[in-house]
């Protein structure tokens, strides 16, 4: 009666121990599938040493922009100087390094039919404007109540992104600069997870006509020469999970084997106390 048994557990054992096996193999993440930028085949090849020329298009303004207007006369130059810091100009750097949004508060929003409301100016409608077009716009509206030179100076309050899914810090943030690429969105919320699906990143944009879903594969040293190398206010970045999150296997090799040694202590504890 033993032998009867015993036959069975044995070849219960040898089949798990294949069916665990297979799916360590099948289910850890290889390299390829989570390195940026790579020369992927029966693409174009960008060469390490290659200057990679693009076209940085200029932003034109929407709804939910914020803008920082600064006005200044000659009598301010000569009272302040050239480089002035004012209590504003501290408050705001204090503000960032708390991971505030600085210029909420003290900046001008673009509202919904695209208009700013400006001091003793009123309402200037700026939507679709690039920064230069808003700047020359400006100066327009106050010549009719100012008679001497003015200095104006027009700047987003940094740039708005939020970052979903599989990301280490998903979260909305404002850094303050006025180009930013992808990968520097990535830096900031912590980079991706292993299991990111990094060949088809979705990147929803916003245009003045509404909001547009573009896909993106970082692992394609080609993104560099993208429309969409380069971030812009508002966009959202979402990175869906892989295939290997849904099942639970490890993320690599190390995690995949424990997880195997401990499905395989599980099973034969169940089938001795079962088959004995």
């Amino acid at each position: 009666m033993k032998s009867i048994t015993t036959c069975p557990l044995q070849l219960v054992k040898r089949g798990m121990m294949g069916l665990l096996m297979v799916t360590l193999f099948s289910s850890c993440i290889s390299n390829k599938k989570i390195t940026y930028l790579q020369n992927l085949e029966d693409l174009p090849q960008v060469p390490e040493d290659e200057l990679v020329n693009y076209e940085f298009p200029e932003y034109r303004l929407q709804f939910n922009d914020i803008l920082d207007v600064k006005i200044l006369t000659p009598e301010d130059f000569i009272e302040n100087g050239f480089n002035m810091q004012s209590d504003q100009a501290t408050q705001r750097m204090q503000m960032a390094q708390g991971g505030s949004d600085i210029y909420y508060m003290t900046g001008y929003s673009v509202d919904k039919e695209g208009f700013i409301d400006l001091p003793v100016i009123g309402k200037v409608k700026v939507m679709g404007l690039t920064l230069d077009e808003t700047k020359t716009t400006l100066e327009q509206h106050l010549h009719r109540y100012v008679s001497s030179d003015i200095f104006v100076r027009v700047k987003l309050g940094g740039i708005r992104f939020s970052t979903l899914g599989e990301f280490k810090r998903p979260g909305k943030y404002t850094i303050l600069q006025d180009r930013m690429t992808i990968f520097e969105a990535l830096a900031a919320s912590g980079d991706l997870t292993n299991v990111a699906k990094r060949d088809e990143i979705l990147l929803i944009r916003q245009y003045p006509e509404g909001s547009k879903l573009h896909r993106l594969n970082l692992n394609d040293r080609n993104i560099i020469t993208s429309p969409y190398y380069f971030i812009q206010p508002n966009d959202q970045i979402y990175a869906q999970p892989m295939k290997v999150r849904e099942i639970g296997a490890g993320e690599n090799a190390s995690q995949s084997l424990s997880l195997l040694v401990s499905s395989i202590s599980a099973v034969v504890l169940v089938l001795n106390l079962v088959l004995n």
